[in-house]
């Protein structure tokens, strides 16, 4: 396997570890009384991401560990990307 592979492998569960993790925070915008729509998931991310920045902030004073481990998880999957597309073949 070489590096390149490695990368994109890495920006693939980077990515597939963030739908998790949006998932999860959808669920916990249902517990907490906010309408999502699972279909339209793809469009209102960032709006289900600031409601829970919000809600979470309201309830601890702090965003929740979900908004850091969705902020990490997109980060590491450009990076890795990027990485991927710059190393040698």
């Amino acid at each position: 396997m070489n590096i390149r592979t490695f990368f994109f492998g890495l920006a693939i569960a980077a990515i597939l570890a963030n739908v998790v993790i949006l998932i999860l925070i959808m669920a916990a915008l249902d517990r907490r009384g906010h309408k999502t729509n699972i279909l339209l998931a793809r469009l209102h991310f960032f709006r289900y991401l600031a409601a829970y920045k919000e809600a979470t902030q309201k309830e601890t004073g702090r965003p929740g560990l979900l908004y850091y481990l969705w902020i990490a998880t997109i980060n590491l999957a450009w990076l890795a990307a990027v990485a991927g597309f710059l190393s040698p073949r």
